[in-house]
């Protein structure tokens, strides 16, 4: 049976651990090649040598800070030098927070904006860039439930939702070609970002935290990295080739 991204390339961003880690292994399994990025060698290394070992297609390791301006264009430049074009971005790295908007510096809220949004949108254009030539490409966002349901921090909600419009907007400016933009939004995903959540332990502390119970269905399973994989696969695949500036909700229903 052909593995469904045979011969595909995938560019990760904030591979090595978490959803991202999840999105590359599955993504390698169905015979992607996957350029993994992060900003933590040792760490990236390691997980990309398991993905390797473990057959499927070949992976890279690409230090990147998705922060940096010039990081998009290198991470492309490597992807393509490896493996001669690339098909499918996800753009996974972004870091979560509890400030509330009482609380938030400018400082602060400028950082969250900086790898949340920028980053993406960085990304974004680079990936679209090398599409448009093509007619052919895929652009997953991941996004969160707190784009809509904005519980968490106030910098981390408002890139959110930035995001999720940002990806219609793409797939607008694409409608009509082979080139899709999708979201995808986890809920409560069971990975140390959501263990620190949980435990009032992000930055902000706890503030937020009270509305969760006030707002979400806690009483429903946490989701699994492989579940987020799982939906981006959809989004990646031909199963996904009618689907485009979506933002599809992975939650167990708990964000209904």
């Amino acid at each position: 049976m052909k593995k469904l991204l045979e011969g595909k390339t995938a560019i990760v961003t904030g591979a090595s651990k978490g959803i991202g880690l999840a999105i590359a292994e599955l993504f390698a399994e169905e015979g992607a090649n996957v350029v993994l990025t992060a900003r933590g060698q040792a760490l990236l290394e390691e997980v990309t040598d398991r993905i390797n070992a473990t057959g499927g297609g070949k992976a890279i390791a690409v230090v990147a800070d998705s922060t940096d301006p010039k990081a998009p264009k290198a991470v492309f430049e490597r992807a393509i030098a490896e493996f001669g074009h690339v098909d499918i971005m996800v753009n996974n790295a972004g870091s979560g927070d509890m400030v509330a908007v009482e609380e938030a510096s400018d400082e602060h809220f400028a950082s969250i904006i900086e790898l949340n949004l920028s980053g993406v949108f960085r990304f974004c254009r680079e990936a679209v860039q090398h599409f448009i030539p093509r007619n052919e490409g895929r652009i997953i966002n991941v996004s969160s439930v707190n784009a809509t349901l904005p519980i968490c921090g106030v910098a981390y909600t408002s890139t959110k939702g930035a995001v999720n419009t940002m990806t219609k907007n793409i797939a607008i400016r694409l409608s009509g070609t082979n080139i899709r933009c999708n979201a995808i939004a986890p809920g409560v995903t069971d990975t140390e970002a959501a263990a620190a959540w949980a435990a009032g332990e992000q930055e902000g502390g706890a503030v937020m935290l009270e509305f969760s119970d006030k707002y979400v269905n806690t009483t429903v399973p946490m989701t699994e990295p492989r579940d987020q994989a799982y939906a981006a696969l959809y989004l990646a695949s031909e199963m996904g080739k009618a689907v485009t500036g979506q933002v599809i909700q992975v939650d167990n229903g708990a964000f209904l």
